[in-house]
């Protein structure tokens, strides 16, 4: 492991920093995002450099930090990546409160694969608490048009989940919101807060009985589980490691003050095995000490690991890889289905 170099199939890059909420226990709510990666969005021309240099990649994950459809060139990047052969997902969260008919017929037309989004709530007044400038009718109407176009297409693409963060202000709501999503036809979860702080949780029994993992709070996982809530994320530097939309090798989704490189300059094989990122990986196996120019040294997970000593395993980064590559392979069967079926054909 100490001198194997990695190849992943899939990557993350940040469509865009920008987002039109404030959200109270988001970073770039809060503004920081902006001040440390920059306020911004991934150029096609930069999308297309990074795909057409490394063929190799089938999986790109497009959503972080900021909004993913306040990118000017989001159309053009769904359409060249179908036509590339590269899978699509926004699977770490959309607020879908602003997107073009254009681009919602574009991810079903050119089979964009899935999509998280984020309501934490099913009323407007719930919902607004947290997503603050948010409009939860207007959410829903472009999940609605959406599955419009799924419906004139004949198309399961892209996969709905509704997530819903837990609060004490909306944890009334779950079923509600579970009901809609139902109806939707969107997956539904769950999620912790990342700060207690914020309308904590009231019933905790309510919530734990909501949540897979049994518990109310992320310190409760912590005790229960003996290990970080976010700890998988760790995961992202080998199997699925963040970029920056300006190119910043980040590792991970949890990072945003320091970088591995610039792979749009420097390549990406070279930012994802240079001796900055080869030494954060050993440290989080636990064979290195932290050293201060490593991101994962000021990061509340990898501070976390480090005092309970429960590192990263190996066989858990082999089973994210098989978790990958099992993924990518149903895809590709059930587009071969469809298209056997005459359904879901590019028009």
């Amino acid at each position: 492991m100490n001198s194997m170099s990695i190849k992943p199939i899939s990557i993350r890059i940040e469509a865009s920093t920008i987002c039109q909420l404030k959200c109270p226990c988001c970073p770039t709510g809060r503004g920081e995002i902006g001040k440390f990666l920059g306020v911004g969005y991934l150029k096609f021309e930069d999308f297309k450099m990074m795909v057409d240099k490394n063929p190799w990649i089938r999986n790109i994950e497009l959503s972080h930090k900021g909004e993913m459809f306040l990118n000017r060139d989001l159309l053009k990047i769904i359409k060249y990546a179908y036509e590339k052969s590269i899978i699509l997902r926004a699977d770490n969260g959309v607020n879908l409160n602003n997107a073009s008919d254009e681009v919602l017929e574009a991810m079903v037309r050119y089979k964009f694969n899935s999509m998280q989004c984020a309501i934490d709530g099913a009323t407007q007044r719930t919902y607004s608490i947290y997503r603050i400038n948010g409009d939860f009718d207007k959410v829903i109407e472009n999940i609605k048009r959406l599955n419009h176009y799924k419906m004139q297409y004949r198309s399961e693409f892209p996969y709905l989940n509704w997530q819903f963060i837990v609060f004490g202000h909306n944890e009334h709501e779950i079923k509600a919101a579970e009901q809609m999503a139902q109806e939707l036809n969107m997956t539904f979860q769950t999620k912790l807060s990342n700060n207690d702080s914020f309308s904590p949780v009231k019933d905790m029994d309510l919530v734990r009985k909501e949540m897979a993992s049994g518990v109310a709070s992320r310190a409760e996982y912590k005790k229960k589980y003996g290990k970080s809530y976010s700890q998988r994320t760790c995961l992202l530097l080998w199997s699925y490691p963040q970029m920056n939309f300006d190119g910043r090798m980040l590792g991970c989704c949890e990072n945003y003050k320091g970088d591995y490189g610039n792979v749009f300059q420097d390549g990406l094989l070279e930012c994802l095995n240079n001796e900055k990122m080869n030494y954060a990986r050993q440290m989080l196996l636990g064979h290195e000490k932290s050293r201060e120019d490593i991101p994962c040294t000021r990061c509340s997970v990898y501070k976390g690991m480090n005092e309970m000593g429960i590192w990263i395993k190996k066989e858990d980064i082999v089973r994210k890889d098989l978790e990958m590559l099992n993924g990518i392979a149903k895809r590709k069967d059930m587009i071969r289905d469809t298209e056997k079926a005459g359904e879901g054909q590019v028009r």
